[in-house]
């Protein structure tokens, strides 16, 4: 179903050109315009052009060339109807489509809603729950000060069966795409994460669309039973070959030095953050693929892969 020139034309100028190219590649502002490495084709030196005011790019390299809803087309494979409703929803404008388009779109809108809201209330029990008491010792012994909590949003899912589905009280449907829960064999909806610190996942544009869970160690020497840790699958709103953890955090960073540093994981990147390097990101349960790189050649020159150096690490870097 066609979507009015006039509506078109409002989300056109709604949307920000050039914090939506952002989110895929680095640019630098040069007088009137922001230049940068051309996130369709590979390139050292910088080719590709934005002008904001008249809401265009384009490439003097391999000659891509367009607007708002261009850009989306190419980068999310998208039509042009979708790539409209894609920028309507980042400008909050409702847009007069078919009603299936629109009941998609509401899906999508209630999973991040959901998420958002798990996100909070994890993040409000680390902080003040009684039962997360030996998490904020587990924290405070690995160097997390409150301010590094805040930032990074940590959690604390507790040792529930249901907490957050109760809180939530969300349909079966929207906690099981949103990866946060499921409808068990009693027909009961079920926490995905239970005793576990959660550090929240989030896109480049800081919406949460994920969940990596911690178990607490229970022995002196650290272990834990079950696996360490527990990550959200890939769903509607998430998917691991196209996300990295942190970026939203270091994306400016990056810009600005020019550098990107990947880490094995969450507590990795934090570190390097508290270090004072904040530039790192992670894969979220997953190997560094091409799409990683595809990603992080739009932000950065260079590529420091930061891995542990046992076996395992080593072997992650060589396939890098």
């Amino acid at each position: 179903m066609a979507i009015s020139d006039e509506e078109v034309a409002q989300v056109r100028a709604a949307t920000d050109l050039v914090a939506l190219i952002g989110e895929h590649a680095a640019l630098r502002q040069q007088g009137r315009r922001w230049v940068g490495l051309c996130p369709f084709h590979a390139e050292k030196t910088p080719s590709f052009s934005v002008n904001a005011e008249a809401g265009f790019y384009y490439c003097f390299g391999c000659h891509a060339s367009g607007d708002a809803i261009t850009f989306v087309r190419e980068t999310e494979h998208l039509g042009f109807v979708d790539a409209v409703r894609f920028l309507a929803d980042r400008a909050g404008i409702v847009v007069h489509d078919s009603a299936d388009s629109g009941a998609d779109r509401q899906r999508r809108t209630e999973l991040l809603s959901a998420m958002e809201r798990a996100v909070a209330w994890y993040h409000d029990r680390l902080l003040s729950a009684p039962d997360a008491g030996r998490a904020r010792d587990y924290l405070r012994s690995r160097g997390y000060d409150g301010e590094t909590v805040r930032r990074f949003r940590l959690g604390w899912a507790p040792d529930d069966w249901d907490a957050l589905a109760r809180h939530l009280h969300v349909p079966d449907g929207v906690l099981r795409d949103a990866g946060l829960g499921f409808v068990n064999r009693r027909g009961r909806q079920q926490d995905a994460f239970r005793a576990r610190i959660i550090f929240p996942i989030f896109d480049p544009s800081d919406r949460p669309i994920a969940l990596g869970g911690r178990i607490l160690p229970t022995v002196a020497d650290g272990s834990a039973p079950g696996p360490k840790y527990k990550n959200s699958q890939d769903g509607p709103v998430y998917a691991k070959r196209r996300t990295l953890y942190g970026l939203n955090f270091a994306k400016h960073d990056v810009i600005a030095s020019g550098e990107v540093v990947v880490c094995e994981g969450y507590t990795d990147v934090i570190g390097f953050f508290q270090a004072g390097i904040p530039r790192a990101v992670a894969t979220c349960g997953t190997a560094l693929g091409e799409e990683h790189f595809r990603l992080l050649s739009n932000f950065a020159r260079r590529v420091v892969l930061a891995y542990d150096a046992d076996a395992a690490g080593q072997a992650g870097a060589s396939r890098g």
